[in-house]
C-alpha cells in the first residue's frame, strides 16, 4: 500500500509532482495539497485539496494528520507548525532545514559559516544599517527582504545615495539584509537531490536568463567550462552534505568576472530551472523529488539531450482569459499549468525544445526565435 503524501502548495510545481506521484503507484497512493486557491493546478490533475493558507496553523495540522509524509513546492508554509506536527507525520525537507533556508539571512549564515561561497551581506535593523553597509560594500547594493521573496520580489538594488530611503520604505517594515552587489558574467543553477540515507546526486549545470527579476529561459547545459561547472557542482554536493535536507534543492549561483562561484540563493523545492529535466532527463526533478523523500535510490541524472526551458509568461498588456495556446513540432513540448486567467509576467506554462536529434545549443535557440510568436498570450475577447 502506497503512503499518502501531503503537499504546501498545489500551483504548477505541486501539479508536477502529483503527476510525477501518479506514475508512482505502489510508493504513493494518494495526493492532498494545501492551497488557497480553490482547483489549483494540481487539484486539476487529481489531487485532493485542503482550501486554506500555506501557514494556516489549524489546516497544516489537518494536513498532517491526514498524510504519512508531507513536503512542499513553496517556502512559505510555517516551519514551526511544521516542527510541532513531526510526530504526526513524516516532513521532507525537514522543519529545521525550512527554517534555514526560508529566511536569507539565516541561510547566507548558516552557508558562510560552512565555508560555502555567497556575496557580503549584514543583517538590517534601520536605516542606520543600510548607510553604513553601503559605505562597506559601495553602490550599488541589493537590500533584500529576508522572507517571502521569489521571483526577484523582495529585492531592491540601490544605485545611489538618493535611493537609500525610497529603498529602505519600500519593504515596510519587514526584516532586511544588505548585500554586496556581485558583477556576475551569468546566472547558473544545479538541481541537487539528497535522500533520506543521504545519497547526493546533481544534474548538470544550466544557465538562466531572466526578464525582469523572472526566469524567462533556462539552457542545459550551460555554455560555460568545465572547471567552472565542476566548481557549482562541487559547491551543491557540498551545500546538500551540510544543509542534510531531504529532496530536491534548487540552487542558484553567480559566476564572476573572475570565473569564480556563488551561491545567490538556495530553493528547498523543485525548481523552474529544472523543467526541462521532463524530457532532457534520465529522471525528472519531480520524481527525483518523490524518490529523496520517500528513500528510494535516487535516479540518473544524466543528460540525455541539449535543451532549453522557455518560460510562458502573462503579457504585460492586460489580466483576464486567454486564447490555448497550440504548438505541435517534433522535439518541442508545450506544457501549460491549468491557470485560467492571465497576469502581466505571470507564470502560465513552458516549452522544452529538446535536440532529440543532438542538435546543438545554438540550432535549439534558433527554433526556439522561430516558436516565439506562438508562445504569445493574447486575450480571449
Amino acid at each position: 500500500m502506497g503512503k499518502i503524501l501531503g503537499l504546501i502548495g498545489g500551483g504548477q510545481l505541486g501539479m508536477m509532482i502529483a503527476e510525477a506521484a501518479k506514475k508512482m503507484p505502489d510508493e504513493i497512493s494518494e495526493i492532498i495539497v494545501l492551497d488557497p486557491t480553490e482547483n489549483c493546478p494540481a487539484a486539476q490533475v487529481g489531487a485532493s485539496q485542503i482550501i486554506a493558507d500555506f501557514k494556516d496553523r489549524e489546516a497544516i495540522i489537518d494536513l498532517a494528520t491526514k498524510c504519512d509524509i508531507i513536503t512542499y513546492e513553496i517556502e512559505s508554509g510555517d516551519s514551526d507548525v511544521l516542527k510541532s506536527v513531526e510526530d504526526k507525520s513524516e516532513i521532507n525537507p525537514s522543519p529545521d532545514t525550512l527554517k534555514i533556508i526560508q529566511d536569507k539571512f539565516l541561510q547566507k549564515s548558516f552557508l558562510g559559516e560552512n565555508n560555502i561561497p555567497v556575496p557580503e551581506f549584514i543583517e538590517i535593523k534601520n536605516i542606520k544599517d543600510v548607510k553604513t553597509g553601503l559605505k562597506k560594500f559601495g553602490i550599488p547594493a541589493m537590500l533584500k527582504a529576508r522572507r517571502d521573496a521569489y521571483d526577484g520580489r523582495g529585492n531592491f538594488k540601490i544605485n545611489s545615495e538618493e535611493d537609500v530611503q525610497t529603498a529602505y520604505d519600500y519593504f515596510k517594515g519587514q526584516p532586511l539584509l544588505l548585500e554586496k552587489f556581485v558583477p556576475f558574467t551569468m546566472e547558473v543553477s544545479v538541481i541537487a537531490s539528497r535522500n533520506t540515507k543521504g545519497q547526493i546526486k546533481t544534474y548538470p549545470l544550466v544557465e538562466n536568463i531572466h526578464k525582469e527579476n523572472i526566469l524567462r529561459e533556462t539552457i542545459a547545459p550551460a555554455r560555460v567550462s568545465k572547471i567552472i561547472s565542476e566548481k557549482a557542482e562541487k559547491i551543491a554536493e557540498k551545500t546538500m552534505s551540510v544543509l542534510k535536507g531531504a529532496g530536491i534543492f534548487g540552487i542558484e549561483m553567480f559566476v564572476t568576472n573572475n570565473d569564480d562561484v556563488m551561491i545567490n540563493e538556495i530553493a528547498p523545492r523543485v525548481h523552474n530551472s529544472g523543467h526541462h529535466t521532463l524530457q532532457s532527463s534520465e529522471t525528472s526533478q519531480f520524481e527525483q523529488h518523490l524518490r529523496a523523500i520517500l528513500g528510494l535510490e535516487l535516479g540518473s541524472t544524466k543528460l540525455k539531450h541539449n535543451s532549453i526551458m522557455y518560460n510562458i509568461l502573462g503579457d504585460g498588456s492586460f489580466t483576464g482569459e486567454y486564447l490555448p495556446l497550440e504548438i505541435s513540432e517534433p522535439g518541442v513540448f508545450l506544457k501549460m499549468y491549468g491557470k485560467k486567467i492571465s497576469k502581466p509576467l505571470r507564470k502560465l506554462g513552458h516549452v522544452n525544445i529538446i535536440g532529440i536529434q543532438d542538435e546543438s545549443i545554438h540550432d535549439l535557440l534558433n527554433t526556439l526565435q522561430s516558436l516565439l510568436p506562438k508562445t504569445v498570450v493574447k486575450p480571449s475577447n
